[in-house]
């Protein structure tokens, strides 16, 4: 059953980031006290708990600092399981780039071709959902530059609304229809937004083409030849395989503040756009297989990774220069809900860096920035390079750099 706790966002804070140290959980590889270093830096920025693994020209190493559970001692489990948020999107994008691969599927088409029941507007590309340059509405809520939001279904930036309804179940097609209902946020392929309605009309397309679920696409194309044990494409179920840290989200009931925990809910909410889970090893060895050739060929790893000049966000993935003397990524992270995920790999898959954080979430997004500010430093230490980011292509958190980010954490977490 879910605890709720009455507290303050201090309290909650204090609770778990108090004299705790970074312990690393694997004695593969040599000591990185660097890393244990950043590791702490995040807890004590008020992340509740952080799992790190780095696969380097040093070898394998794994660290963990914070705690799995408020009001516990006990660390985030090393291989936890973990609600991956949008990085769920970089598996949707493959399943469509590989339909496209077996001549199933044309990048270029209009979406409608494939999914007629809708009425998409005929300008809207399959290469637009995959891109977020389709306009479409964005079902969990759309922000803008000054600030403001425009809500949609009950998400993390909806309080109390969202606890209360984080077991119903939603169908994707009742997504996609309240998004289209709505104005397009602008003309197909004229600009750049954030929307997880175009990552729920590429499941459905995925369906539509093959005649079977998403997630068994995803089981027999990804999951099983890779190995990926620890990964599933949950549905309506809420529950997450042991072991796993826990997840929170702290709202206003009637001038109270509380702090109830979301580990159990029902990820449908967010469909494809961010119901996954998985684990740090699986996140290491997908993204390295994607990046190194394993699951696309050449010419459509090549498409999935030119980006965006506005957002520097290719198909499914983002692309990210860490400057001089550094490497080029790829990457996508993601939240949901007091969950969240990294997942890099440089363009050969040959060094990665993938992480699992639970912590206090809220509808004001209280830990953007420190979310933000934790990629930054991990990034840097991994990777090198005279910066981290940029304006043009920050952390999926930064709620304050980057509007249209924000929904990657309010919608899926995100």
């Amino acid at each position: 059953m879910d605890k709720t706790l009455r507290t303050t966002q201090k309290h909650a804070t204090q609770n778990h980031t108090a004299d705790h140290h970074t312990t690393p959980n694997s004695a593969a590889g040599p000591d990185r006290p660097e890393l244990r270093k950043v590791l702490q830096e995040v807890v004590d920025s008020g992340i509740t708990g952080m799992s790190l693994r780095v696969h380097d020209e040093r070898g394998e190493w794994t660290g963990s600092a914070g705690v799995a559970e408020l009001g516990g001692s006990a660390e985030p489990p090393a291989d936890g399981h973990v609600r991956i948020g949008s990085n769920t999107k970089t598996f949707t994008a493959t399943l469509v780039l590989q339909l496209v691969a077996e001549g199933k599927v044309a990048l270029d088409a209009p979406a409608d071709d494939y999914l007629p029941g809708f009425g998409l507007d005929r300008r809207i590309t399959v290469r637009m959902l995959l891109q977020h340059t389709s306009g479409v509405f964005n079902f969990t809520g759309e922000f803008y530059e000054d600030g403001t939001t425009v809500p949609g279904i009950p998400s993390t930036i909806s309080g109390k609304e969202w606890v209360d309804r984080r077991f119903h179940t939603y169908r994707p097609d009742d997504l996609v229809r309240l998004a289209l209902s709505r104005p397009a946020r602008f003309e197909p392929g004229t600009d750049w937004s954030y929307s997880n309605t175009n990552y729920v009309l590429a499941r459905l397309l995925v369906e539509e083409v093959t005649g079977r679920s998403c997630a068994e696409e995803t089981r027999e194309r990804i999951l099983a030849p890779l190995g990926l044990s620890g990964t599933l494409v949950p549905g309506a179920s809420p529950e997450i395989p042991q072991p796993h840290a826990h997840a929170y989200y702290r709202y206003e009931d009637a001038g109270r503040t509380e702090t109830v925990d979301v580990t159990r809910l029902n990820p449908s909410w967010i469909s494809a756009g961010g119901d996954m889970i998985s684990t740090t090893r699986d996140l290491h060895t997908f993204i390295s297989a994607l990046a190194g050739g394993r699951l696309l060929p050449a010419p459509l790893l090549a498409e999935m990774r030119a980006p965006h000049p506005k957002s520097g966000f290719g198909l499914g993935l983002r692309v990210q220069d860490t400057g001089p003397g550094g490497d080029t990524l790829l990457f996508h992270n993601g939240g949901a809900g007091g969950h969240a995920a990294l997942m890099y790999s440089t363009l050969d898959g040959r060094k990665t860096l993938t992480a699992s954080l639970n912590y206090v979430d809220d509808a004001a997004l209280s830990l953007t920035l420190p979310f933000l500010r934790a990629q930054e430093r991990l990034v840097e230490e991994v990777f090198g390079g005279g910066r981290s980011g940029s304006a043009d292509e920050p952390a999926e958190a930064d709620a304050v750099a980057e509007p249209a980010v924000a929904a990657e954490v309010a919608g899926s977490n995100g």
